[in-house]
């Protein structure tokens, strides 16, 4: 009982933390230093081993608040998210070590390397080359260090299940200032395009991943941390509120990635429960289920239907339209075409959106880190796109208690391939993909001490 209150609690705390900034967004930076100052002290003091847990909670509370932080202009830089992950990630390895399992993760850094000198000789005269290599591959480079430190690190289940809560957090803090910033979606929404008013005055495509990743989470504690009635329709109801604005955003990107993750990672969970568990799985899953027809009526009674159309690939007069990937097919091409004409050392980093520029005079950005990578590394890539699909299931063949390891790599895959990495977030998700996750068992006592017992 103690445990649900502190839960609700903290989750009260973070709900008015983001009405306070929305009130004066000058609290955002407050919250971004004290954020930083805490999980430091927090990883320095506790003992050894507790170390890697205090390291993941602390990285998984900047993924969840990087675009809130970007969207309040609360963090000292715009990549301020990425860095702290990684600068977390540095901490934990100097104090806690690196499996030697995971070499194949240098092999990914170190090939990533070349593209920055071909860089130096591809990118236009007028291109920052320092900002454009540090944007591209800011992201790849948090995902080889968390693959190198979560490799095979031990943690128990219930420790990931805490990992997953401070990441969704913030994410509770960003929704709720979303809801004031646009109280009322009829006055900014006149289309079936992607909208930044709808999504807190920052871009669509990010927010909707983040709004996606706070849904993927809330699914997984709907099933798994609610042990109440009263906890179950808690958590069912800010699943609600969460899918509500990541489907009014109208990207479709992060909506459909967190319903896939949570697809499977429910198809895993039920499929090795036992069959008492699964009784209850069902009737939680019937709970899941009417709180987003809810939440999709909801929507489309808010919209005037414009979310329907959003996502049945219709304008807003309901006129089907062209392009179902909303340009990023064409992008998926031209970066291919650039693999096909540089297939050994690539194109160099960042050069893709360079040569747009040139071509077309606006640098439209890589939606797909499949592509980007094939293009910018060449045969390079190649080999960066096996490693990171194939070693994880290395680690699988050995442990199989992490059940999320499926909904995790469906998450990382499915965003990289519509967010590309813009964000921290399916870096550290791929990374919590890889860890040796212990399941506690209850030791049986005679005579348990009153204090123990609830």
């Amino acid at each position: 009982m103690k445990t649900n209150i502190t839960y609700i609690s903290i989750v009260g705390f973070h709900v008015a933390l983001g009405i306070l900034i929305y009130m004066n967004e000058s609290l955002a930076k407050l919250y971004f230093f004290a954020a930083v100052i805490y999980f430091t002290y927090r990883i320095i003091i506790v003992s050894g081993k507790e170390k890697t847990f205090e390291v993941l909670k602390a990285c998984a509370y900047f993924v969840g608040a990087e675009v809130f932080l970007r969207t309040t202009k609360g963090a000292i830089s715009y990549e301020a998210g990425k860095y702290m992950v990684i600068l977390f990630l540095l901490i934990g390895m100097f104090y806690k070590g690196l499996s030697g399992k995971g070499y194949a993760y240098f092999i990914y850094l170190m090939f990533l390397v070349p593209s920055i000198f071909v860089a130096s000789t591809t990118l236009s005269f007028d291109a920052n080359f320092r900002t454009n290599i540090a944007f591209v591959l800011s992201g790849p480079i948090c995902l080889g260090l968390a693959a190198l430190f979560c490799y095979d690190k031990k943690i128990s289940h219930a420790q990931l299940s805490q990992i997953l809560l401070f990441m969704v957090l913030p994410i509770l803090a960003h929704t709720a200032y979303i809801y004031l910033y646009t109280p009322n979606l009829r006055d900014v929404l006149t289309s079936t395009a992607s909208n930044r008013a709808a999504a807190g005055g920052w871009g669509a495509n990010q927010v909707a991943a983040a709004l996606g990743l706070g849904m993927f989470i809330m699914a997984i504690r709907l099933f798994t941390k609610s042990p109440s009635l009263a906890l179950k329709l808690f958590n069912a109801t800010l699943l609600g509120l969460i899918s509500f604005r990541a489907i009014t955003t109208m990207s479709r990107g992060g909506v459909i990635a967190a319903i896939a993750a949570v697809g499977i990672f429910l198809l895993y969970y039920f499929r090795h429960a036992k069959s008492r568990k699964r009784q209850e799985v069902i009737a939680v899953f019937g709970l899941f289920c009417i709180s987003l027809i809810f939440t999709w009526a909801v929507s489309i009674n808010q919209t005037d239907g414009l979310v329907n159309l959003r996502y049945a690939n219709k304008d807003h007069l309901g006129r089907d339209k062209e392009d179902l990937t909303t340009g990023r097919g064409e992008l998926f091409q031209e970066e291919l075409s650039g693999f096909i004409a540089s297939p050994f050392l690539g194109i160099g980093s960042s050069r893709a959106k360079d040569q747009r520029i040139e071509d077309e005079g606006q640098g439209v950005t890589s939606h797909s880190e499949v592509s980007r990578t094939l293009a910018e590394h060449g045969i390079f890539g190649v080999i960066i796109l096996v490693i990171l699909i194939f070693k994880p299931l290395d680690i699988r063949s050995r442990n199989k208690g992490n059940y999320y390891f499926y909904a995790f790599l469906a998450f990382w895959f499915l965003t990289v391939n519509h967010m590309s990495m813009r964000i921290a977030m399916p870096a550290f998700i791929y990374g919590l993909a890889l860890l040796n996750v212990t399941h506690e068992k209850r030791t049986l006592r005679r005579k348990p001490s009153p204090e123990l017992s609830e």
